[in-house]
């Protein structure tokens, strides 16, 4: 690991600790060189999943993506930053453990939107209203009494029943 400071390749490890989710490592280190403190998380290599998208073009799953779209999605809302972080490993680990090696981006949204109803209504019908491509104010009212319903049903991801780190 290349110390941002100076560039040295070498640096010690002062502290590792996992996620709740044992979905990553958080490792603080120093660089031998320099004594710059950074910090580093590891995941685990898995098989990469690819995304189907409607335009019918295939590309590699992007948690990044879903990090840009969850912003988007809460923007101007009191939404915990971790939070939407907590998110999109929820919908990453969730993707790995789907058998197959491609995915379609209408799943994605799924994941997505079943996380969503759980931390902000708003946020969840702003970002359904872009993944199901709203044209009318019926679609608004529509998806508004699919929230309520689902809101009622829909089982609470793992990682809202305790708090982040």
């Amino acid at each position: 690991m290349k110390c941002k400071q100076c560039q040295h390749g070498e640096s010690k490890v002062l502290e590792s600790r996992e996620n709740r989710e044992n979905s990553c490592i958080r490792r603080r280190r120093e660089c031998i060189q320099c004594g710059f403190r950074f910090t580093t998380f590891e995941r685990v290599g898995d098989q990469p999943v690819y995304v189907f998208k409607r335009n019918g073009l295939r590309e590699l799953f992007s948690r990044e993506k879903i990090i840009r779209s969850l912003t988007i999605a809460c923007q101007k809302r009191s939404i915990d930053p971790k939070k939407l972080e907590h998110i999109a490993d929820w919908v990453e680990s969730h993707s790995q453990l789907i058998d197959e090696d491609e995915m379609t981006t209408q799943k994605i949204g799924e994941f997505i939107l079943n996380a969503l109803i759980h931390v902000d209504p708003v946020a969840y019908v702003r970002f359904a209203s872009v993944y199901r491509a709203f044209s009318t104010p019926e679609d608004f009212i529509n998806e508004l009494k699919i929230l309520t319903e689902k809101s009622k049903a829909t089982e609470i991801p793992a990682f809202f029943q305790h708090k982040p780190e």
